[in-house]
C-alpha cells in the first residue's frame, strides 16, 4: 500500500509522524499464486504519475463549474436590480463606489457594506452596463470558491479524491448554483470565508517553533480575509470566527503564550480590514456623503449592530420589511429542523446530515493526524454554529443565506467519505458509510417528492440506486479493489443525483427579485424560478415594489433622459427597487426615497422641497404602493416621510400618465 501525496513533497500524514496512509494494512498480503505482493510503486513514482491526473481532474471540475455558473447567465437580466443599480452607480461615480450608494448622485446607500458591489462596479466601468458585466464577476467568485475549497481540503487530507469530492459537492449544491449566478453579496462572502479557513489551516501547517513568523503571517491573512468578508455582508461573516479561533488555539504547534499572541495579531488584521471603511463613514461629514441606508439615524454602527446585526437574532431589527413570503410566522418557523423545512430543505439540506455524520466519524478515526483533525474540527464548527444560528434566528432570514453552509458541507463530505473509505475493512467504518448512504438516499427521496410534478420518476431512480449502493458499501470490505472502487463511484453519483438535478434546473431558470430560490420552475418560492411576481403586465411598464425591481418602457426612458444633464436626479420614487429599473434603463441617477423598503427617514420633506426648488429633481414617479405607508405592513418614521413627500407632490404638481405609470413633472415652479 502507498500513500497519497501532494505535489510539494511527502504526504501530509507522513510529515506529521503518522503512518503514510490512513488505510489499514491489507489482510491478504499474498497474491493468488502464494507469492508475497510487491509494492505497486515507490512514493516518488506515484507522485509523478498522480500529479498530472490530479491537475486534470481539478481542471475538469473548474471548467464544469464555470459552465454551470455561466451558461445562459444573461437570461436573469439584472437579477437583483437593487444591487445592480448600486453597481451602475459605482461605475459612474467613485464616491458612490466607495460608499455603495444606490445612485451616482449619492442620496442613500444600500443597506450593506459595499465590498461585494465593487467587482461588479469595476466590471461595468470596463465593459459597460449589461447583465453579463453584472453577473459574470459573481460566477467567477463561485469558481474561485470551489478551487479554494479544493485546495484547502487537498492540503489537510493529502487526498486529491477528497478534494475533488469536496469541490464537486459544493459546486452542485442548488443554493450555491443560485447565488453564484446572482448579484447578492453572498457569493463574495462565501469566497472570502473559504479563504480565511485556508489561511488558518496553512498557519497551523507551518506553526512550529522555527517557523513562527510564517504562522503569524498566515493567521493575520486569515483575519484580514475575515475582515473583508465583514465588508461584504457585515456580521454574518463572524459566524465562522469561533471555529477559526478554537482550531488555532487547540492545534497550533507552539506554546500557549504564542498562540494567544498570534490570535491577537490576527484580530488586529481583522479590525484593520473591516474597520477602515467604518471609520471613513463615521468621520466623513454627513452632509457630504450619502445617507446610510437601513439605519434610522444615518449611523453605520446602528446598521451594523441593529438591522444587520443582533436584531437579526431576536427579530428586533428596526426597518424590517416585514411579512413572510413563504407563509407562517414573519420569517418562517424557527427550530432545529428549519434547515429541512419547506422553504430551506431543497436549497441546501441534501447532504447536510451526511456531512455531520461523516465529519464526526472521520474525526474519531483521525487520531495522530493533527492537520486532518484541525480541518475536520474547523468545518464541523463552521457548519454547526452557522446552521444553528440560521435555524434559531427570529429576525430576517432568507433561504439563500444557506449558501454559507455549502463550503463546510462539501469539505466534510469529501474528507469524511475518503477517511472512512480508507478504513472500510473495519465493520464499524463500513457500517457508518452504509448508514450515511441510506440516510442521504431517504432524504433525497423526500426532497424530490416535494414537487411531485417535476420529473416524478427521478426520486424512484435515486432511491433504487441509492439503497442498493448503501448495501454494497457495507459489503465493500469483502470486494476486490476494482469492484469496491466501482461501488464507491456509484454511491457518490447516487448521493449527488438529487442536488445535481436541482442545480441544473436552477441554472436553466432565470432568477430575479430580492428573494431568489433554487430549484425547478414552479417549485417553492415566488412562482416561476422562485421569484416574486412581476409588478406589471408583460411588455409594459412596472413601478416595481418592495421585492422586485421596476421596469421601464422606451417612452418612459425617453421622457426621463430628456434634458437629463440639467438635473442631479432625473427622477425620484419611493423605495430602492422602484428606483432601480428606471436607473438601469436610463443610466442616470434616480433617487430612492426611504432606501430599500421606503421606510428610512431620508430625505426629509424639507430636504426634498429644497432640492425641487433648486431644480435638482426632474420627475417624481408614483410607486403605486402607498408611498411607504403599508410597505411590508409597516409605517415607521421613514414611511411617514415618504408619505409626506408623496402627498406634497400630488397636491402641488400635475400628474401625467405614460404607459400606465403616473409621473409628476417637478421642473415648473410650484
Amino acid at each position: 500500500m502507498t500513500s497519497e501525496t501532494s505535489p510539494a513533497g511527502p504526504s501530509y500524514a507522513a510529515r506529521e509522524g503518522a503512518p503514510p496512509t490512513d488505510r489499514p494494512r491489507p489482510t491478504r498480503p499474498f497474491t493468488r499464486r502464494g507469492h508475497q505482493a510487491q509494492p505497486e510503486m515507490n512514493e516518488g513514482r506515484i507522485r509523478r504519475l498522480h500529479v498530472p491526473a490530479d491537475r486534470t481532474a481539478l481542471a475538469v471540475l473548474l471548467v464544469a463549474t464555470a459552465l454551470l455558473y455561466l451558461w445562459g447567465l444573461g437570461a436573469s437580466g439584472w437579477a437583483n436590480s437593487f444591487y445592480a443599480a448600486a453597481a451602475q452607480a459605482g461605475s459612474a461615480s467613485w464616491k458612490a463606489f466607495l460608499f455603495g450608494s444606490s445612485d451616482a448622485a449619492n442620496s442613500i446607500t444600500v443597506d450593506k457594506t459595499p465590498l461585494a458591489i465593487w467587482p461588479m462596479a469595476l466590471s461595468v466601468r470596463v465593459f459597460g452596463l449589461s447583465s453579463w458585466s453584472i453577473l459574470v464577476p459573481q460566477a467567477l467568485e463561485g469558481v474561485g470558491a470551489v478551487w479554494l475549497l479544493h485546495a484547502t481540503v487537498r492540503r489537510t487530507t493529502g487526498s486529491p479524491v477528497a478534494a475533488l469530492v469536496a469541490g464537486t459537492t459544493m459546486a452542485l449544491t442548488p443554493v450555491a448554483v443560485l447565488m453564484f449566478r446572482f448579484d447578492n453579496p453572498d457569493a463574495m462572502l462565501a469566497l472570502l470565508l473559504i479563504g480565511s479557513a485556508y489561511a488558518t489551516l496553512r498557519s497551523l501547517e507551518v506553526s512550529t517553533r522555527s517557523t513562527t513568523g510564517k504562522a503569524v503571517r498566515w493567521l493575520v491573512l486569515a483575519g484580514v480575509l475575515l475582515g473583508l468578508a465583514f465588508l461584504a455582508k457585515m456580521l454574518q461573516a463572524f459566524l465562522v470566527l469561533p471555529a477559526l479561533v478554537v482550531v488555532y488555539a487547540v492545534f497550533a504547534a507552539v506554546p500557549w503564550r504564542r498562540r494567544i499572541l498570534h490570535l491577537l495579531a490576527a484580530a488586529g488584521g481583522l479590525v484593520v480590514a473591516a474597520g477602515w471603511w467604518l471609520a471613513v463613514v463615521m468621520l466623513w461629514p454627513a452632509a457630504s456623503r450619502p445617507y446610510v441606508g437601513g439605519s434610522r439615524h444615518d449611523s453605520i454602527l446602528e446598521l451594523t449592530l441593529g438591522y444587520n446585526g443582533l436584531g437579526r437574532l431576536d427579530g428586533s431589527e428596526t426597518g424590517s420589511v416585514g411579512g413572510n413570503p413563504f407563509g407562517g410566522g414573519q420569517w418562517g418557523t424557527t427550530g432545529l429542523l428549519r434547515m429541512f423545512g419547506s422553504e430551506v430543505g431543497t436549497q441546501v439540506a441534501w447532504l447536510l446530515p451526511a456531512a455531520l455524520v461523516l465529519g464526526v466519524a472521520a474525526l474519531v478515526l483521525a487520531r495522530g493526524r493533527r492537520l486532518l483533525r484541525a480541518g475536520l474540527t474547523l468545518w464541523l464548527g463552521w457548519l454547526v454554529v452557522t446552521a444553528l444560528t440560521f435555524s434559531l434566528m427570529a429576525g430576517i432570514f432568507h433561504p439563500y443565506y444557506t449558501v454559507a453552509l455549502t463550503p463546510a458541507i462539501g469539505a466534510l463530505v469529501g474528507t469524511g467519505s475518503v477517511v472512512l473509505w480508507r478504513h472500510r475493512r473495519s465493520l464499524a467504518a463500513s457500517a457508518v458509510l452504509g448508514f450515511t448512504m441510506a440516510m442521504t438516499t431517504a432524504l433525497a427521496f423526500e426532497l424530490l417528492a416535494r414537487d411531485g410534478s417535476w420529473h416524478p420518476w427521478l426520486k424512484y431512480v435515486v432511491a433504487t440506486v441509492g439503497f442498493a449502493a448503501a448495501l454494497m458499501v457495507v459489503g465493500a470490505r469483502h470486494l476486490p479493489r476494482g469492484v469496491a472502487g466501482t461501488v464507491a463511484v456509484v454511491a457518490l453519483l447516487a448521493a449527488l443525483a438529487g442536488p445535481a438535478a436541482y442545480s441544473l434546473a436552477t441554472a436553466a431558470t432565470p432568477h430575479s427579485g430580492s428573494i431568489p430560490s433554487a430549484g425547478p420552475a414552479g417549485g417553492t418560492g415566488f412562482g416561476p424560478g422562485g421569484q416574486a411576481p412581476p409588478g406589471g403586465t408583460a411588455g409594459g411598464a412596472s413601478t416595481g415594489g418592495l421585492l422586485d425591481g421596476s421596469t421601464s418602457t422606451s417612452a418612459i426612458t425617453a421622457l426621463l433622459v430628456q434634458d437629463a444633464s440639467s438635473y442631479t436626479w432625473v427622477a425620484a420614487t419611493v423605495g430602492s427597487n422602484s428606483a432601480s429599473g428606471y436607473q438601469l434603463a436610463t443610466q442616470r441617477a434616480v433617487m430612492a426615497i426611504g432606501g430599500f423598503n421606503g421606510s428610512d427617514p431620508s430625505p426629509t420633506l424639507a430636504e426634498f422641497k429644497a432640492w425641487v426648488s433648486a431644480g435638482r429633481i426632474h420627475w417624481f414617479i408614483a410607486d403605486g404602493t402607498g408611498a411607504g405607508a403599508g410597505r411590508g405592513g409597516q409605517v415607521g418614521p421613514g414611511g411617514s416621510t415618504a408619505t409626506e413627500i408623496t402627498q406634497w407632490v400630488e397636491s402641488t404638481f400635475s400628474a401625467k400618465t405614460v404607459d400606465g405609470v403616473t409621473l409628476y413633472d417637478l421642473s415648473p415652479p410650484p
